[in-house]
């Protein structure tokens, strides 16, 4: 199984090359592209080496253009990490943009544990892009594709398989990430470790590695030689730039690496299939007679209701955000458009209103069992999934019931 902290450094930038040691080579790379001189440099993202390097490297260049291995979200959070302190939560919550909030906070707080860990700032080595385009004048190209794109791209193309296989390896590894420090990262990245680790995730994670490698290299690549005028420096981390360099001589549909699949026609079908099967049983079952449609739909009403519930519950949410699970999840489980954990969220958020405090404390209490459950915040994002997951369970044991009795 790929260690998670490879799949991590992958998805949130963090370091999954090697430091900056006397055994790493080509730091940087010199490209002619249609008469362009394209200079790429190879950093870690918690690095103080790379950051000296970019500065040295601008300063000898002057480039016309500096490209940063950034979006413009990450760019702005880059410069002001605190912004998403103002997030709404009430507002991710009917975006449908918990899993993705969740999942980026647990990714930045390992990276910034990590960061810490190495006594190094966490992507200096682009703010130091960022302030060395403002000294000399030259052109800043924010060069990455957007992160939440690369999320859904690689969550819409991810078989369901896919997905479990994924989860599982993030749960069960979780933990081995406590020990890593800068010996750690020498000795995985020494030699053409890096390459056989990333060809391991393409073997065993296909989908993670075509869009979170390949198409990446494909994007920033295509920012690159297009960036304003004959000399441009592009600072990247060092995994991308094998990648980066074979394909700035490639042509790129770019459009179609940059925008988010549509959701399976499929995946459509079972959810408004199981929905429909489901009433229709229950309506039969009312056809034979009263009381059996009574009985089966209790049954349905307390699989999905009790499980729901109990979900909530082993997330500390609040007693009316249990009872809304209880009261919901009937409901939200005959209607794919809607789910129990969004009311149940909505009810905790307003009930138990996140403060000020809990949105700077949660990048170090989300990486703690008793943080998670401490953090108003964390809670909220928390009751949501929970309330789901036993919503979608209870829906199975239920379905299974009732087919089961009616047989």
């Amino acid at each position: 199984m790929i260690k998670l902290k490879v799949i991590l450094s992958l998805f949130n930038e963090l370091p999954i090359e090697p430091g900056r040691t006397n055994k790493m080579v080509n730091d940087v790379t010199r490209l002619n592209y249609d008469g362009k001189e394209i200079i790429l440099i190879a950093t870690a993202h918690v690095s103080q080496e790379s950051v000296e390097l970019v500065k040295r490297v601008i300063d000898e260049e002057q480039p016309d253009s500096i490209c940063i291995e950034l979006d413009d979200k990450r760019f702005e959070n880059i410069q002001n990490p605190k912004a998403w302190e103002n997030t709404d939560i009430i507002q991710v919550i009917k975006s449908k943009r918990v899993g993705f909030l969740l999942a980026n906070l647990l990714l930045s707080s390992y990276q910034k544990k990590i960061a810490s860990k190495l006594n190094v700032n966490v992507g200096g080595e682009m703010l130091q892009g960022i302030h060395s385009a403002e000294e000399t004048g030259a052109t800043l190209v924010l060069a990455d594709r957007d992160i939440q794109t690369t999320f859904m791209r690689i969550w819409r193309q991810l078989t369901f398989t896919g997905k479990c296989k994924l989860i599982f390896s993030l749960i069960f590894t979780f933990d081995e990430d406590d020990s890593i420090d800068e010996d750690n990262l020498q000795e995985i990245f020494e030699g053409d470790l890096l390459e056989s680790m990333l060809a391991d995730i393409h073997k065993k994670f296909p989908t993670i590695g075509d869009v979170l490698i390949t198409e990446r290299d494909q994007y920033l690549a295509e920012k690159i030689k297009n960036a304003p005028g004959e000399k441009v420096v592009a600072i990247l981390g060092a995994a991308h730039v094998p990648g980066v360099s074979k394909q700035i001589y490639q042509k790129v549909d770019l459009e179609a690496i940059s925008t988010v699949p549509p959701k399976k026609s499929s995946s459509k079908v079972i959810g408004w299939g199981i929905s429909l099967i489901i009433i229709g049983l229950l309506i039969y079952a009312f056809c034979v007679n009263i009381e059996t449609g009574l009985r089966q739909l209790s049954v349905w009403v307390l699989w999905n209701s009790g499980l729901s519930a109990l979900f909530t519950l082993l997330a500390l949410g609040h007693p009316l955000s249990i009872l809304t699970s209880f009261v919901m999840a009937p409901i939200t489980s005959a209607n794919p458009l809607l789910a129990c954990g969004w009311f149940a969220g909505l009810v905790q958020a307003h009930i138990q209103k996140p403060t000020v405090q809990d949105a700077q404390n949660i990048q170090t209490d989300i990486l703690s069992f008793k943080g998670f459950f401490r953090n108003k915040l964390l809670k909220v994002l928390l009751v949501v999934v929970m309330s789901n997951i036993g919503s979608a369970i209870g829906t199975f044991v239920a379905g299974a019931n009732i087919i089961g009795n009616l047989v």
